[in-house]
């Protein structure tokens, strides 16, 4: 989902509904009252409402204020609001963390599958004029837009099970991320209250990610698209405005008319691997000056667009030269990983070749534990990891490198199970 952050939140001293005794005590409460949300439930005025249910009900008659007072409808909120309570699978789901992070070749291998490269083929050909239009307008090839599709939803296969307002609500109301998602609730509210969604037919995923581009409620509202002209900007059921919209995004964010996202290449042996990374940028004349060539060994144009060489799976594993679009779609999701994998699959969505180098690379997938010794590590030998939160982004990724080179190893950069040993072994020394 595109990765919009922001917003504003009035911090309330009796959320006890959050630790695990009172929130399983809330809802086993509310699940027997019975409710019109699918999932969900509210207090029928059967029982009296338990001290948990009350708290949540003070919380949001105040976001009621807060709304009303930025000139939603109480049309709106009544429609959106009443009946309302926290979801227990939504909570489970935002505290949950995967054991084990995914290699490169994981990641993508999951997502750029023969079925889904042909399935892309496929509705590329039956929705190629209406993406041509898109195109057009906005300057975003048609292949992109199918291939972020694919990966967000699996071509519409699955847009999230969740009411998007009650999932947003659960989220606001707890603690850990409350004032990113008080925002987007409230510009959920605005949406239905513009007259885009009915809220009953607002679905999305447990995070609130909404529709065929998985936008969230502040995306959506700026960068949301009426491609049809009927008045309502509708990325659930109407492709025109989910795919218009996918590229308007786009197009607001930076995309450059006629760039491609990036291409693999192959470096020298001599390459110097301080040079990759995001924070090196040379213009393709540039890098090809240094030995760097296309995947198939010829040498790279004399351009002078700029790009990165990036290493996912460290050394061993594939090289990409990428380039300024690449950057946008790490606009849409900030993830490595994700942009290479959009990219891929539309140039195979086109026929484009599969990667060719690096399959044979160790990727033994670290856990988040794992990864977190590692940053401790780097940390306590001066390189600047912190904080050790157990994901593995460009200041890990800067740090491992300083550590390597200081060893006099390949600064790649990636952090591998040989890295946590190595590091292991230089705290004992």
């Amino acid at each position: 989902m595109p990765s919009i952050m922001g917003g504003k939140t009035k911090m309330l001293s009796c959320r006890k509904l959050f630790s695990a005794a009172a929130l399983i005590m809330s809802l086993l409460f509310v699940l027997s009252a019975g409710s019109p949300h699918a999932g969900e439930s509210h207090n029928t005025g059967n029982n009296p409402p338990s001290v948990e249910d009350q708290d949540f009900q003070d919380w949001l008659e105040a976001l009621r204020r807060e709304a009303r007072e930025q000139g939603i409808s109480e049309a709106t909120l009544d429609a959106s609001l009443v009946g309302i309570s926290p979801v227990m699978r939504v909570i489970e789901l935002d505290r949950s963390q995967p054991e084990f992070t995914q290699t490169f070749w994981d990641y993508l291998n999951r997502r750029v599958t023969e079925t889904r490269v042909r399935r892309g083929r496929e509705l590329l050909d039956a929705h190629r004029e209406l993406l041509n239009g898109i195109y057009n307008q906005y300057g975003v090839p048609p292949r992109y837009i199918i291939a972020f599709w694919g990966l967000e939803t699996n071509y519409g296969g699955y847009m999230g099970g969740f009411q998007a307002i009650d999932a947003l609500a659960t989220l606001a109301y707890n603690p850990r991320r409350a004032a990113f998602f008080r925002s987007e609730l409230l510009d959920a509210l605005r949406i239905v209250d513009q007259g885009h969604i009915a809220p009953d037919q607002m679905k999305g995923s447990w995070a609130g990610a909404m529709g065929h581009m998985q936008f969230m409620p502040s995306t959506f509202r700026r960068h949301a698209v009426d491609y049809t002209g009927d008045g309502r900007k509708d990325i659930w059921n109407s492709l025109p405005d989910a795919f218009a919209s996918g590229a308007g995004f786009l197009s607001d964010i930076g995309w450059r008319k006629g760039e491609r996202w990036g291409r693999e290449v192959v470096l020298p042996d001599d390459f110097d691997l301080g040079l990759a990374g995001m924070h090196t940028k040379k213009t393709v004349t540039a890098w090809a000056a240094l030995g760097v060539r296309q995947a198939n060994g010829a040498i790279l144009p004399d351009a002078e667009m700029a790009g990165s060489v990036i290493l996912p799976q460290g050394r061993e594993g594939p090289a990409f030269l990428v380039y300024d679009n690449f950057r946008v779609i790490m606009g849409w999701n900030r993830s490595i990983n994700y942009a290479i994998t959009v990219g891929h699959l539309a140039d195979r969505i086109i026929g484009m070749p599969g990667i060719v180098y690096g399959h044979d690379a160790a990727h033994t997938p670290l856990s988040r534990e794992e990864i977190k010794k590692i940053q401790a590590r780097v940390n306590r030998l001066g390189f600047d990891a912190s904080p050790a939160d157990g994901l593995a982004g460009p200041r890990t990724n800067t740090a491992i490198r300083s550590f390597q080179a200081a060893q006099g190893l390949p600064p790649d950069g990636y952090a591998s199970p040989g890295l946590l040993e190595r590091l292991q072994k230089a705290a004992k020394d």
